[in-house]
């Protein structure tokens, strides 16, 4: 080595660059430590069985817990729904103009809209997306079903390497189920907590549909009107998300724009606390992984025009 080369490599270690990125990644060990510390203490006290996949895309720091294992999804299923139908509507298949005919026999009861409307009102592919989105709309969701058929939700996933997610039927018509025995253990879908997390990943990086899809459906998504799981204590924040519950199971997935990008899942089953209300277990343990990832990655610094 050089005298000139060592001097270079001696400015440069000493400089307050270099001393703040050392820093910096210190804190971001220590934090992910803390916060890994934190998760598993959720998963050890829940009265149920609680799985996890946090991805930072920016870092590549991933921590999971029960990755891998399957879980019903409830209605965080509809996210893959909401990907197959902009994939054929860029793919030429359908319009998401197309309209659609609500008929008596679409209403089915639980979240959403459309079950309290008129029958043979229309509206548009992507209204029903939007609803399914930020409402939960079942009834939407099963016009959607009815348009881009379940079998080209299980390919879609399947072309983006997820095999294992996968919606069973049509909301509340188990009739309609195209994977009898799997309908009966999980309900409407099933998934893994990595999946699931693989799937956000995806379209955070344009890389689900195409930037443009991609970037329309995390808008939607940013609208998600249930703040009841990690959203419990976010404010100032918008995060696409969808959720998903049933008595004994609640799911969520998000991406988080923080500094950094940051994707979590986080999917329950067997739930002991069954009680729909506010402050059911697994929705205070979804909302207490809200927290810590708002606690070890921070926010993004606010701009003048934030506000506007």
């Amino acid at each position: 080595m050089t005298a000139l080369v060592r001097l270079t490599l001696l400015v440069a270690l000493s400089s307050p660059f270099y001393a703040s990125a050392r820093a910096g990644a210190q804190t971001k060990s220590v934090d992910t430590v803390a916060l890994h510390r934190t998760l598993d203490s959720l998963v050890h006290r829940f009265h149920g069985v609680l799985g996890y996949s946090i991805n930072n895309l920016d870092t590549g720091e991933r921590l999971a817990v029960r990755g891998d294992e399957t879980f019903p999804t409830a209605s965080l299923i509809k996210v893959a729904i909401l990907v197959t139908v902009y994939d054929l509507a860029e793919k030429g298949m359908l319009s998401l103009d197309d309209p659609l005919t609500l008929l008596k026999i679409d209403q089915v009861p639980g979240s959403g809209v459309l079950q309290f409307m008129h029958p043979q009102m229309t509206l548009s592919v992507r209204d029903a997306a939007v609803l399914m989105s930020i409402l939960s709309d079942n009834t939407a969701t099963n016009l959607l079903l009815d348009k881009v058929v379940i079998r080209r939700v299980w390919q879609k996933m399947e072309a983006l390497g997820l095999p294992h997610t996968k919606v069973h039927s049509k909301v509340f018509l188990r009739i309609a189920s195209v994977a009898v025995d799997s309908s009966v253990k999980y309900g409407l879908g099933v998934t893994t907590p990595n999946e699931m997390a693989r799937l956000f990943e995806l379209m955070a990086n344009g890389k689900a549909v195409t930037p443009k899809a991609d970037s329309a459906m995390l808008d939607i998504l940013a609208n998600n009107q249930d703040m009841e799981l990690m959203q419990r204590t976010v404010a100032g924040l918008a995060v696409p998300h969808k959720t998903g519950a049933t008595d004994s199971v609640r799911t969520e997935c998000a991406l988080f724009r923080l500094q950094t990008r940051v994707v979590a899942c986080a999917l329950t089953k067997q739930n002991a606390d069954t009680r729909w209300v506010v402050d059911n277990e697994a929705q205070l343990a979804l909302g207490k992984i809200g927290e810590a990832i708002l606690r070890t990655w921070p926010r993004r610094p606010e701009r003048a025009d934030d506000s506007r």
